[in-house]
This record gives C-alpha cells, structure tokens and sequence, in this order.
C-alpha cells in the first residue's frame, strides 16, 4: 500500500510581506548570520528564535577544521535557548544563509540533525513552532510547523523514561 506525505508553506516574495514580529526576528537572523564563523566553507546561517516572552535569541554556524566538532545556527540558537531560559517556549525561528562564492536564490532548509533537535523542542513545549527561511534572494518560505520539515520524526515513547 502506497501512502504519502503532504506538507504545506507559504512565500512570500518580500519580507516586507511579512508581519511584523515575522520581519523583524528574520532580520535579527540576517543580522547573526553575518557574524558566523564559515571561514572554511564560506556558507553563512543565522537563526533566530522568537520566545514566547517577546525575547530574540540569535545564533550562527560555528565551524572548525575537524567539520565534525561544527555546530550549526539552529542548534546554537536553541541550545543557548535552553540553557538560559529553560521554561520559555519558541514561538518562531527564521533561518537566513548566504553563501561567500555563489548566490542563494533558495532558502536552505536545516539539516536532518537540527531537523531532530526543532522536532524534539516542538514536542516537549507542546506547542508548534513556526519556521521561516530565506537565502540572499528569493521568495521566503514559512512553515506553520517543525512537523512540516519532519513528517517523519523520531519520538519514540519508548525511550522517555516514566
């Protein structure tokens, strides 16, 4: 038996289109991904998170030499989140990435393991994060939920120990 999976967005061709609270936390992460450390790669990301108390955290990609020991903005950001403001809930992140070498007219998308981690913080606040992307040029993606870049998530009860 065949099944599939749907997920749905919207663009947007400006962030002007955007409301708000939506332009200035992707701003914020535009503003953050111009201070990443991509020395190696030359592919800037900034990410931004919108707390539910109205706070921006921001983070960027951090590289080093041994690509491994890298983190990515998402996980920065999040990480710095919940380790400073454990109980605040992530309302929003917008994600922006520039590349030193070619122009990005597509927004790129986090990597599976920031995709986990969004996935995971989705799951224990209980509540749905919106995401938004956008690259140097281009239309701006905005999804309604982590879920929607994850469909197929791992979140095994099995594992939570009761």
């Amino acid at each position: 038996m065949k099944k599939e999976i749907k997920i749905q967005y919207e663009t947007f061709s400006s962030i002007e289109e955007l409301d708000k609270a939506s332009a200035d936390l992707l701003s914020a992460a535009q503003q953050c991904m111009n201070k990443a450390y991509a020395v190696y790669s030359g592919f800037h990301v900034g990410a931004a998170l919108l707390l539910d108390n109205g706070e921006i955290v921001t983070g960027n990609n951090q590289e080093n030499i041994a690509f491994p020991s890298s983190m990515c903005a998402e996980r920065v950001a999040l990480y710095y989140c919940k380790a400073n403001a454990p109980d605040s809930k992530v309302l929003k992140i917008a994600i922006a990435a520039r590349a030193t070498d070619v122009l990005l007219d597509d927004p790129i998308t986090p990597c599976g393991a920031c995709r986990q981690v969004m996935s995971e913080y989705e799951r224990i606040q209980g509540q749905d994060i919106q995401v938004i992307l956008k690259a140097e040029a281009g239309d701006i993606l905005v999804f309604d939920s982590v879920t929607n870049l994850l469909p197929l998530a791992f979140q095994s009860q099995t594992l939570i120990k009761k």
